[in-house]
């Protein structure tokens, strides 16, 4: 890599902002588990960005209607893998879980993502990113039994945690569909039009299961969701990526379940203890390992974050 202008190491501030509020709206997301049901902050959290975003996007989705019509299905499924599966599972875990682990798992996504790409784009992971899964797996299950592996299948023990692994393979898939069909939109566009599908997707949850009030308990926790983490974050990420490109950007990323479990610890009360220490580590280097091939597609899936 060749060397960086001033102008490029103060970039690097941008992924790390970008990757502490995601990590803080994991805290934030088993904080309001308590005070509404998942399918209610969902639905706020994508209401708000729709409100936002509105005004500045919709002269502009009109006029760019042509072009947008073709992309449609495409923008469907995404906002289906990406907005609503993975995040209403993500809310829906954090009712049987910890942040921490929360954080831990979603740091999974690339490991996901090289077996994930193998299936649908023939991406054929080379000798390191299959050691580096493999421990990554183990790392996963090490913090799921909490250091016990004879913990594992404990009857309803880590239900949260398996919630959380199947909302994080959900978003990989986001990912890989974003890199395989290389959508012609501009970025804010394609987030808008996935915004208004989720809002399309709630419809028949919340007609079933209703909708709960915002009130004082939640209503910071609501607005949080609906500006930092669905709009700022990734505008400072795709930012960071033009500035000191995706690889050197992607790597901010192995971050999150250490801001994730700092904020806990402190906010949340959370214990971080040898088994969180012992798996995340092991996590971690599987990561490192896996991303030597994976990291330009990892990349693609910062366009909504957790």
């Amino acid at each position: 890599m060749g060397q960086l202008s001033k102008y490029q190491k103060w970039a690097f501030i941008l992924p790390l902002m970008a990757v502490l509020i995601w990590s803080l709206n994991i805290a934030v997301t088993r904080y309001v588990a308590d005070y509404i049901s998942p399918v209610s902050i969902s639905f706020y959290r994508w209401f708000v960005a729709f409100l936002i975003l509105t005004p500045f996007m919709l002269p502009n989705v009109w006029k760019q209607r042509a072009l947008i019509r073709p992309y449609i299905p495409k923008l469907a499924v995404l906002s289906a893998f990406g907005m609503v599966l993975y995040q209403g599972l993500s809310y829906t875990a954090a009712h049987y879980t910890t942040a921490t682990n929360m954080g831990i798992v979603n740091a999974f996504v690339p490991v996901f993502t090289i077996f994930i790409s193998y299936i649908i784009l023939k991406d054929k992971p080379n000798r390191f990113a299959i050691f580096g899964s493999f421990l990554s797996f183990l790392g996963l299950l090490y913090v799921m039994s909490q250091g016990h592996f004879s913990r594992l299948f404990d009857q309803g023990g880590h239900w949260g945690d398996m919630v959380m692994v199947i909302a994080v393979g959900f978003y990989t898939f986001y990912g890989v569909f974003l890199k395989k069909w290389q959508l012609q939109l501009p970025l804010m566009t394609s987030l808008y039009i996935q915004i208004v599908f989720a809002l399309l997707y709630h419809a028949p949850f919340l007609l079933w299961l209703g909708l709960d009030s915002i009130n004082a308990e939640n209503v910071a926790s609501v607005l949080y969701a609906g500006i930092f983490p669905s709009l700022i974050a990734p505008l400072l990420w795709m930012i960071a990526v033009q500035a000191i490109g995706p690889n050197r950007t992607s790597i901010v990323m192995n971050l999150m379940p250490v801001f994730t479990a700092i904020i806990a610890t402190f906010w949340l009360s959370e214990h971080w203890t040898i088994y969180h220490t012992i798996g995340g580590v092991t996590i971690l280097v599987g990561i490192i390992l896996a991303q030597k091939k994976t990291t330009k597609t990892a990349v693609a899936l910062i366009e909504t974050s957790s």
